[in-house]
């Protein structure tokens, strides 16, 4: 099967025939962004110098080392998606974000918001930060380290960066809540199968 990947600035075009766990991959500009991140643009509306529309961000907290000619990438792992569940739907409609990738699912707000703004959330494999580090290429710059290392904004080129996970595509469908929904509706078949053969009522 043909590498299916999505280059900056992405357009509607390019993901809106994307569905729930197809795997793609990223080339171009990728920035992270996480808990304050999110905080200070959605509830003060501060935004960083470095323009959001049609780009990609990343929930982590990445560990960098400074170089005498910059910076170095050394580990970038997914940070747990849900903790911006709060903030997700304003941060897309307000930046044009059009991929947002981290761990683990996200809520329905946020499938609402990438639904009405036509953008996706992703899952990046958990476990895999050093060599999700050396996906990129160059640390092209920073923004509000006031936050420290963890929590500030990263401006990176990556090259083919995944595999990605499409876990709410752009008609709103929520790969974590299907398979949840799902799981329970099997549990409740097992459940009565087995009270059959028990004699015991769960009621």
């Amino acid at each position: 099967m043909e590498k299916k990947i999505i280059t900056t600035p992405i357009d509607d075009a390019q993901i809106e025939d994307l569905f729930i766990g197809d795997v793609i991959y990223l080339t171009g500009m990728l920035v992270t962004c996480r808990d304050d991140g999110h905080r200070r643009l959605v509830r003060n509306g501060i935004y960083p110098d470095f323009d959001l529309k049609g780009m990609a961000i990343l929930h982590a907290g990445p560990i960098v080392k400074k170089t005498d000619s910059g910076f170095e990438m050394i580990s970038i792992g997914p940070t747990t998606s849900r903790r911006m569940e709060a903030y997700e739907k304003e941060f897309i409609e307000m930046t044009g974000t059009k991929i947002v990738i981290g761990k683990g699912g996200m809520g329905a707000k946020t499938a609402q918001g990438c639904k009405e703004q036509k953008a996706l959330h992703c899952i990046f494999p958990g476990g895999c930060a050093v060599s999700a580090a050396t996906q990129v290429e160059e640390i092209v710059g920073v923004e509000w380290e006031d936050f420290g290392m963890p929590e500030a904004f990263w401006i990176m080129r990556v090259k083919e960066f995944g595999p990605l996970i499409v876990s709410i595509d752009t008609k709103g469908n929520n790969l974590f809540e299907l398979n949840k929904a799902e799981f329970n509706r099997k549990k409740e078949e097992a459940l009565e199968d087995v009270l059959k053969h028990v004699h015991y009522s769960h009621n």
